[in-house]
């Protein structure tokens, strides 16, 4: 009788964290004929080596303890030379990505690729380090094309069959990921897996070196910076305190402590009077910019300029770069070549008084604590303001206020033409930004809805004027609720044909879904009220067509009367789609339905060749939602 053979047990491929030392095995490539003497000798020399390569990184680490980069170059060299493998690299995770920051021998074709996907990318099975950051574990493949989840394009880029990678990891959180990989289908060595979880060890060290360097040093500039701010301020109440009648002393030493502190190229000081602003103070101006403010003193900001949205908002203003828009600050991007702005209003009562504004020649934003130090002087500028006006600027400071009631009546006044011939949705924009941006033409990827009513034009040839005009009322009343429940914007009106848009003004993040829903729920209001006129003796159906593109959109007329509009294909395949919808039917386009159709159940209905549409279009008639069925 055979006897039967026992189970063999598993073998390991690589070692979990923190697990007990695995003594390391003879190596399988030795040579036959290899004494045991030999072997041992052999042993003795990698022992050493290794322990060299690690004592080299500790040195590096000591060495460098605000510089991880050099840790990192070590760690990848010594990786691939005692473990016997082509490549190795170090990544570092951040926010749920991470990204390559050390390499050995990478190819070019890696490289490049590498490139390709940017600098942070998510982490996910097709890639070993991506593996060793979800998993949060060793990772170890002997042969990656044999394995179904990894990139065969990125093995074959980089050359590699066998990987292995170990996450640095912190509180279970990793930080990192060092990798290794051999261009033959042999797996790592427990051993080779424990060395490299030592160095995935010390390069832990070398980050946390280096993140408790940074603290301290930035505890260090906090410090220092904080002093730097406190005797500014100090300085500056001892001048206000030394010139109770004199403004432009604490002006002039608050320009200059804000522009030294905050690292700025120039500062002005502007007063707030009547209708305009004017410079009454300037640090580090450049002399194109000083000549032009001499010449002009006066600032009337028109639209678009930051002063005028600081009029407005009374908040700070703060850009990262007015040459995108150089009517942000016209004299300072032209004869200043300011890039970042920061402008702090001052306000009495939060009435302004007027404004602090630093400027950089270079696109770098101001800190929180620059713009809180800016903030202060704003508010000591208000008290010597008020110091020296509280003996002669009592009058201007009253016609100043009533110049502003003006300002303010005529804004609410612009606001109130704007609802009455534009989308409620464009005015409410415009008066929540203080701009008419909206209004400019702009081009947008929207769904536009088109509906009318079936047999109108008969109805209201044969009926009396007062019947049409009723009809209307309740048919506009009706689709106008929903409308306005769906948040579509209503292009436009004209009798029984509405032009409804979505995602603009307003985006949305599925506009095709949100317009199908309306139309659904337009079909079942309209079909209550054609049965009722179907009573009265009117054969009247109801008809909408969908569809979804580009369009340009901004506004049209003439002074006194402005329209918002859409202008496009779009359009008009869903104005041509409505006219061939039979009563009840809800026609949409190829585009609209692979935006809804995980939602929505529909029915081909064939191909249309539309007017000015080059092909036919296949079209689609919505039956009802999915959830509905």
């Amino acid at each position: 009788m055979r006897r039967q053979k026992s189970p063999r047990k598993a073998k390991k491929t690589s070692r979990p964290p923190n697990t007990p030392k695995i003594r390391r095995p003879r190596s399988s490539v030795i040579a036959v004929d290899e004494t045991s003497a030999e072997r041992l000798a052999r042993e003795h020399r990698e022992t050493l080596e290794q322990q060299a390569a690690t004592n080299e990184v500790l040195r590096i680490i000591r060495r460098s303890p605000a510089d991880a980069q050099p840790v990192f170059d070590a760690i990848v060299e010594s990786a691939s030379r005692l473990c016997g493998a082509i490549f190795s690299a170090v990544y570092l995770c951040k926010d749920d990505r991470f990204r390559i920051v050390a390499t050995n021998n990478f190819s070019r074709e890696a490289t490049r690729q590498i490139l390709e996907h940017g600098q942070w990318r998510k982490p996910d099975r097709s890639h070993i380090a991506g593996r060793a950051m979800l998993d949060r574990a060793i990772r170890h493949v002997p042969d990656v094309l044999a394995d179904p989840e990894y990139s065969r394009e990125w093995a074959l880029a980089g050359g590699w069959r066998a990987v292995v990678a170990v996450p640095l990891l912190r509180d279970n959180k990793p930080l990192g990921v060092l990798s290794v990989s051999k261009a033959e289908p042999v797996p790592f060595s427990d051993w080779q897996i424990q060395l490299l979880n030592t160095f995935a060890d010390q390069a832990l060290i070398a980050i946390e070196n280096v993140r408790l360097f940074e603290a301290e040093r930035e505890r260090t500039q906090e410090l220092s910076e904080a002093l730097d701010r406190q005797t500014a301020t100090s300085e500056v109440l001892q001048v206000i305190s030394s010139s109770p009648d004199e403004l432009e002393p604490v002006f002039q030493a608050m320009l200059e402590n804000a522009t030294r502190i905050c690292e700025a190229n120039c500062g002005t000081l502007v007063l707030y009077e009547g209708d305009a602003f004017r410079i009454v103070a300037m640090h580090g101006a450049p002399i194109a910019f000083s000549n032009e403010r001499q010449r002009q003193p006066v600032i009337r900001p028109g639209r678009g300029h930051h002063l005028l949205r600081l009029l407005e908002t009374k908040k700070l203003v703060h850009i990262a770069d007015i040459s995108v828009d150089p009517a942000l600050a016209p004299a300072l991007a032209k004869f200043a070549s300011a890039r970042t702005l920061l402008t702090i209003p001052m306000l009495k009562e939060n009435e302004l008084v007027g404004a602090i504004g630093i400027y950089r020649q270079e696109v770098r934003l101001f800190t929180d604590r620059q713009i809180e130090l800016v903030t202060n002087f704003a508010a000591q500028a208000v008290i010597a303001i008020e110091n020296a006006r509280l003996l002669n600027d009592l009058n201007k400071l009253n016609q100043q206020l009533e110049q502003r009631v003006t300002d303010q009546v005529s804004e609410i006044e612009r606001m109130s033409r704007l609802r009455r011939f534009l989308p409620a949705q464009v005015a409410d924009l415009i008066v929540a930004s203080g701009a008419e941006k909206q209004l400019e033409s702009h081009r947008r990827e929207i769904t536009a809805l088109f509906c009318d009513l079936r047999g109108f034009t008969g109805f209201s040839e044969s009926s009396d004027p007062e019947d049409v005009m009723a009809l209307l009322r309740e048919y506009h009343a009706a689709i106008g609720g929903i409308i306005n429940k769906y948040g579509g914007t209503l292009e436009r009106y004209a009798g029984d044909g509405v032009m409804v848009v979505f995602n603009d003004p307003i985006p949305v993040d599925n506009p095709a879904l949100q317009a199908v829903l309306m139309a659904i729920e337009m079909r079942v209001a309209i079909g209550g009220l054609i049965e009722k006129w179907r009573k009265l003796g009117h054969d009247i159906g109801f008809g909408i067509g969908i569809a979804h593109g580009f369009a340009t959109l901004g506004t049209i007329g003439f002074e006194g009367r402005f329209d918002y509009a859409a202008i496009g294909t779009v359009s008009n395949v869903a104005s041509r789609l409505c006219d061939e919808a039979k009563p009840g039917q809800i026609l949409i386009s190829p585009r609209v339905l692979m935006a809804v159709e995980k939602d929505i159940t529909v029915e081909p209905v064939g191909d249309f060749a539309l007017k000015g549409i080059r092909r036919p279009l296949t079209a689609y008639n919505v039956l009802a939602t999915k959830a509905a069925n």
